[in-house]
Order: C-alpha cells, then sequence, then structure tokens
C-alpha cells in the first residue's frame, strides 16, 4: 500500500500511470477472485482501491490549488 507523502513526490503523470496500473491490478484480481483461479484476499482489492483513492485525491488537490 502507497503511503500519501510517496505519492506526493512524484509528478502528475506518473500518478496517473500509476492510477492506471492500480485499476488493472483491481480488474485482474476481482478476475481470479470470481474465477477462484487462485486464492485472493477481498483486503488485497480494498488496498488497491484505497490506493486508487489517494491518487484520485492527490491530483485533485494539486489541480484545485492551480486553479486558485
Amino acid at each position: 500500500m502507497a503511503k500519501a507523502t510517496e505519492l506526493r513526490e512524484q509528478t502528475d503523470e506518473e500518478l496517473i500511470a500509476l492510477e492506471a496500473d492500480k485499476r488493472k491490478e483491481i480488474f485482474e484480481l476481482r478476475n481470479s477472485f470470481a474465477k477462484k483461479d487462485k486464492e485472493v484476499k477481498p483486503q488485497s482489492i480494498r488496498d488497491k482501491r484505497k490506493d486508487v483513492a489517494r491518487i484520485l485525491t492527490i491530483l485533485g488537490q494539486r489541480q484545485a490549488s492551480k486553479g486558485m
């Protein structure tokens, strides 16, 4: 799980790419969970979703500060 302080050090482009990667991981975990191919802990899906939320929050804060 990524910490907000680590995420704030990255550029907007890196955060957008990281968000796309996290969303892809969530998709793959959900598919594996549904197919029961391998044992997937629901907590891992939640953690990825929280990471995406952190990324979107940081990006939103940056946009808000640029608009002021």
